[in-house]
């Protein structure tokens, strides 16, 4: 036991109340080191990973890309571990937030052993990247990771040079090409004709109007200028916005009772030909008057005598004339849908998910891997 003399000038009380408290304070510090000593070691939880959201103007936010899903990297692993030798094709991004079935390819199409995911963190096993332009502006929405061995990364769009920005960023990064050029490793055309086997039956739609034009884009400087002219000595009906109401339900039913469409586009680039050709005018079952790529260019996917172009007029004025002399001349008129006995033209309502399943039979006859430099010295 302890023993304590008190100095005269300190009450006994007061020595004890401190006694106690430095006891108190030892006993305290010797549980606290026991305690610490038995305890088991928990592993502390990872922190949450600092994902930064980052959103793209073209994709609505409910449609937005987030990348690696922990649970969908899962089910995508899951739905790989019971098939060998399957080809792994990483979308991305959805092409302009259109979404679509992934792995429901047509049966047209060959996409037997391939695997199509938006799933980023499958990134190190996919044979290919099919990166869309228009969602794409910067090196760091690129792919950021150290890249497979030899890897495809595929440059996707289907809009012409002066509506896509920063080309360069794709300079010595992108080994396959998609878009409507027809020299394009993946050709994706808006439309085209296919050959009979047997001689077609066609019956020109009965025509009570002259020229229709579906305009949305009045920025398209060359193409309205024209308009403007024409107008003055041809009646141009002119459907859209401001304009006279066209349901979509009933596109092709309304065209079809003009004998002309204007099927202007609102580019001039090798192989830009549009739904304005293909389904405003051929679908539909009115002669296409084009404003586009030179005639030779139109000629490579249509017959020559299916359509009027502006290039063989000098002049808007030399062209109405034209127009009006045909409308008088049935016989004439009609020589613009002779070759409808050898050809007809595809019902290809633009489908994304046949667009990118190409994809895969591509990747099956790829030739040897290559590295473009400049997207932009091929495509501008």
């Amino acid at each position: 036991m302890f023993s304590m003399s008190c100095p005269n000038n300190l009450p006994k009380t007061s020595w004890i109340i401190l006694f106690l408290a430095i006891y108190s304070y030892c006993i305290f510090v010797l549980c606290t080191f026991y305690y610490s000593e038995k305890t088991p070691e928990y592993k502390s939880h990872p922190p949450k990973p600092n994902v930064k959201m980052s959103w793209n103007c073209s994709i609505p936010p409910s449609k937005t890309v987030l990348p690696d899903h922990p649970r969908a990297a899962a089910q995508d692993q899951l739905k790989l571990s019971n098939q060998s030798s399957v080809t792994v094709i990483l979308i991305w991004t959805w092409p302009l937030g259109h979404t679509f079935p992934l792995s429901q390819c047509p049966p047209l199409v060959d996409s037997s052993h391939c695997f199509f995911t938006l799933n980023r963190s499958m990134y190190s096993v996919a044979k290919a990247v099919v990166i869309s332009h228009r969602d794409v502006w910067s090196h760091s929405q690129l792919p950021q990771g150290p890249r497979p061995p030899n890897q495809y990364w595929i440059w996707f769009s289907l809009e012409p040079p002066q509506y896509l920005k920063n080309l360069t960023i794709m300079d010595n990064f992108i080994n396959m090409t998609m878009s409507f050029r027809a020299d394009s490793d993946i050709f994706t055309p808006y439309g085209w004709l296919e050959k009979s086997d047997e001689k077609e039956n066609f019956t020109i739609p009965q025509k009570t109007r002259l020229v229709a034009w579906v305009a949305s884009n009045w920025k398209a400087k060359q193409r309205v200028e024209y308009y403007t002219e024409l107008k003055k000595h041809i009646k141009v009906d002119v459907y859209g916005k401001g304009h006279l109401d066209l349901p979509r339900n009933q596109t092709l039913q309304t065209l079809s009772t003009y004998k002309f469409y204007l099927a202007f586009e609102n580019s001039v680039h090798e192989d830009y030909i549009t739904e304005k050709f293909w389904k405003n005018s051929f679908l539909a079952g009115t002669v296409p008057v084009v404003m586009g790529p030179p005639r030779k260019n139109y000629e490579r996917f249509a017959p020559p005598d299916s359509f009027i172009h502006v290039d063989d007029f000098s002049s808007p004025q030399e062209l109405a004339s034209y127009l009006l002399s045909l409308e008088k001349d049935d016989q004439k008129y009609q020589q613009y849908f002779n070759w409808r006995s050898s050809y007809k033209p595809v019902k290809n309502e633009k489908s994304w998910v046949t667009e990118y399943c190409k994809v895969c039979k591509a990747l099956k006859e790829a030739p040897s891997y290559r590295t473009i430099p400049s997207i932009a010295e091929w495509f501008i």
